[in-house]
């Protein structure tokens, strides 16, 4: 069976994974873009947006893992838009026209509407439905690959609180947000399932991935 997989998820010390208030304007609210400073400097997201440069290293290296053998994601409503979006047909992500998954991808919302195809080989459907519903739907999409799970952390903690992750990669970055959305809030001794490693980053943030135990 295909795996759940979940990469490059940036939490602050305090382990929230957005900020609070979160906007049109302010997609992860005051957390602004701090939790996520480190993917941008590297050569990966500089490849992704279409722009030379960018670092290799290590953070290049755990950032890269994000795409080989997936072939579907699912991600929360909050991910796909601000607040309210459901209220507006004509809101198709964040993304532009051409989104960065290339796969199907699932979004969870009490609000579904007719799929949405965009450039590049991203559909985008709509589920209300619960997390292991939504992941046998992703799995028959995938065709045998992977499947990712984008966030936000409500997301991730329901499908975790579900023992439905089999690969979580989670970067903790060096900043201190103290309001927003917190990751492991009811995951107690989460640990127990998982063989869990941690890497230091020479940028600041640490890498740590946790892999399900009897994989």
């Amino acid at each position: 069976m295909s795996l759940a997989r979940v990469h490059n998820f940036s939490i602050s010390l305090d382990g929230f994974g957005t900020g609070e208030g979160l906007s049109h304007d302010a997609p992860f609210g005051h957390a602004g873009g701090r939790l996520h400073e480190w993917m941008r400097t590297t050569r990966f997201w500089h490849d992704m947006v279409g722009e030379p440069g960018g670092t290799g290293g290590l953070d290049d290296a755990f950032a890269r893992q994000f795409t080989p053998g997936i072939g579907a994601e699912i991600m929360g409503a909050g991910k796909f838009g601000p607040p309210g979006w459901h209220e507006d047909p004509d809101w198709k992500g964040w993304w532009g026209p051409n989104p960065p998954f290339h796969t199907p991808t699932f979004i969870l919302t009490h609000h579904p509407r007719p799929s949405i195809e965009m450039e590049g080989g991203t559909t985008f459907h709509f589920l209300d439905t619960s997390p292991a519903k939504a992941l046998e739907t992703a799995r028959e999409a995938a065709g045998g690959q992977d499947v990712r799970i984008g966030g936000g952390p409500t997301v991730l903690r329901d499908f975790l609180a579900a023992g439905l992750i089999d690969h979580l990669h989670i970067v903790v970055a060096p900043i201190l947000l103290g309001r927003g959305v917190r990751l492991w809030d009811g995951l107690e001794d989460l640990q127990k399932d998982y063989e869990v490693e941690a890497t230091s980053s020479p940028s600041g943030v640490t890498h740590v991935t946790f892999t399900r135990a009897s994989l």
